[in-house]
């Protein structure tokens, strides 16, 4: 769509955009408090104990659940779909992770964020360097984590995440979640969100002629966009 072309948003002056905001924001922080309200309720969540012993592959070696940890009290695990099968990690996932921030914030909350994947060691290295990130990543291919988890189900992997709170040497699991329930933490949708043509898919609730595609064909590893074209299509 070229840019003479598109349909754009309502011109108004400043004082009805003020109103217009003001009436927005106030919506913006129901669904805040709502938020608050739910990570309440998710800190009061209870929690089962891992006594299965797992078993990870690490650029240092194997590894337990435990080891995970680092020492920390919490851990984070991102689910990272990547099939023993597959030559790359997915597309989706790997957003998700170029969104990643430095881990030292965490850290300093006494926990740790790591990737499991089943593809094997090898492989997630490869991948991990041709990416460039630096995020502490394992390999559950000797074992049943995946499947005890949820990670991997009979109709494939799984785009999702588990937390996990360490008591001494017990491990216990607290939390779960997947599809969209890893939106928040996809840096790249959240920033979409507040822009006037979102995410561009089309699933989305979008004036009139607002451009749009399918979601997912937009989607790219960070190595494999085009940006030479120009800033008027709406997925380079």
């Amino acid at each position: 769509m070229a840019q003479s072309d598109a349909v754009l948003p309502k011109i108004v002056s400043q004082e009805e955009w003020l109103a217009a905001r003001g009436e927005l924001l106030e919506k913006e922080k129901e669904a805040t408090r709502a938020l608050d309200a739910l990570a309440a309720e998710r800190r009061r969540s209870p929690m089962v104990r891992i006594d299965k012993d797992y078993v990870f592959e690490g650029k240092n070696g194997p590894v337990s659940l435990l080891d995970l940890f680092d020492g920390r009290r919490q851990l984070i695990v991102y689910h990272f779909m990547f099939d023993p099968s597959w030559k790359e990690g997915r597309v989706g996932c790997s957003m998700l992770v170029d969104g990643m921030g430095n881990p030292a914030h965490l850290y300093a909350r006494d926990t740790s964020l790591v990737l499991v994947s089943r593809a094997p060691l090898e492989r997630i290295e490869s991948f991990k360097k041709r990416m460039g990130w630096d995020i502490p990543w394992f390999s559950s291919f000797n074992s049943d984590f995946n499947y005890d988890v949820g990670a991997t189900t009979d109709k494939g992997e799984i785009s999702c995440l588990s937390v996990f709170l360490r008591d001494d040497d017990s491990v216990f699991r607290t939390y779960f979640t997947a599809a969209r329930g890893t939106d928040r933490l996809n840096a790249n949708f959240n920033y979409l969100d507040l822009t006037p043509f979102g995410r561009q898919e089309n699933w989305e609730d979008s004036p009139q002629g607002w451009p749009q595609t399918p979601p997912y064909i937009w989607w790219r590893h960070h190595d494999q966009y085009d940006h030479t074209k120009g800033t008027d299509s709406c997925c380079h």
